[in-house]
């Protein structure tokens, strides 16, 4: 009987490779949408932003009154940042002034703010009425808001004086200019600016106060901890990016103030701030473009500097 030979097994075959995905090349007219869509904005964007921002520092470093074409333009040098900080009297009470803005906006509104995230992401009865009334001095212009303000702040026919009883009247107590008087005016115009700051930091605290996690207060509440120690030493660190947008944004903030305290007095009397030195120096009567742009050179230069540091604690958070 005949052993049958095994006869070796071939090896399977291997499947076919396959074939990487071909990428179409992109038509002319591809191109064409494709540069339209990045080309246009980004002309836009450097036109209005990084031009100006570019000629300001160029300009900062000349003599210039805006009059006879950019032939008369005088390469001075450093000469108008020495004057702006030595022989410009406004220019050390409008940094005072704007230190103190800033100083009060991270104090009273930011607080503020926050005390009522924290109370509204309770889910509060009614909490997003609450919060649609909050946010709405936010949609309106500091222009707007002046103005609102200067019905609040008149003398005879405001609403404070008349709620206070000082309308002058029958033996009642002297009228206040709130708005007139440098000593008080500039506290009066930072509270209807924290007015309107206060809803723009609750909505930013609200929005960090839903992203932290449950568990961590469940957590601290395992051990014991009431409800303050909770927020202290569990939620407050975990709102750290927050807080560090919060800051960003209030330092701006405090840096652009215009609109209100020109809208009030003209930034006059007390309400001296570096934003209005530029206006006054560029626009006014001075007409002295350089000295402007220094100040505003000046005034960027602290901008973006808690700008990027902004960004740099947003990359590390992200790489971590």
């Amino acid at each position: 009987m005949a052993v049958p030979t095994l006869k070796p097994t071939q090896p399977a075959a291997k499947p076919p490779k396959a074939r990487g995905r071909r990428v179409r090349r992109l038509t002319p007219r591809d191109r064409l949408v494709l540069g339209l869509m990045l080309g246009v904005p980004a002309l836009i964007h450097i036109g209005l932003v990084w031009g100006p921002a570019l000629a300001s520092i160029a300009l900062s470093f000349t003599s210039w009154d805006g009059i006879g074409g950019l032939g008369t333009i005088k390469w001075i040098g450093t000469r108008n940042y020495e004057e702006i900080f030595t022989i410009y009297p406004p220019f050390w009470p409008a940094v005072r002034h704007n230190i103190i803005w800033l100083v009060f906006l991270l104090l009273v509104p930011t607080t503020f703010g926050l005390f009522l995230a924290v109370l509204l992401d309770k889910q509060l009865r009614f909490s997003r009425l609450y919060q649609s009334a909050i946010f709405t001095p936010v949609v309106l212009a500091l222009a707007i808001v002046g103005f609102i303000w200067q019905l609040v702040y008149s003398p005879e026919q405001g609403l404070l004086n008349n709620i206070l009883g000082r309308t002058g009247q029958n033996g009642d107590g002297p009228l206040i200019d709130w708005l007139g008087n440098k000593d008080i005016n500039i506290w009066a115009v930072m509270v209807a600016a924290a007015w309107r700051h206060t809803g723009y930091i609750m909505i930013l605290y609200l929005a960090g106060l839903k992203g932290v996690d449950p568990q961590l207060k469940e957590a601290a509440a395992i051990d014991g901890a009431n409800e303050w120690q909770a927020f202290r030493k569990v939620v407050f660190p975990a709102l750290r990016p927050v807080n560090i947008v919060v800051m960003a944004v209030t330092v701006i903030e405090a840096l652009r103030a215009f609109d209100i305290v020109y809208i009030i007095n003209g930034g006059t009397n007390g309400l001296e701030l570096i934003s209005v030195l530029v206006y006054r120096n560029i626009v006014g009567e001075a007409s002295r473009i350089g000295y402007g742009s220094a100040l505003a050179v000046l005034m960027l230069v602290v901008a973006v500097g808690f700008i990027v540091t902004y960004m740099v604690q947003i990359y590390r958070e992200e790489k971590q």
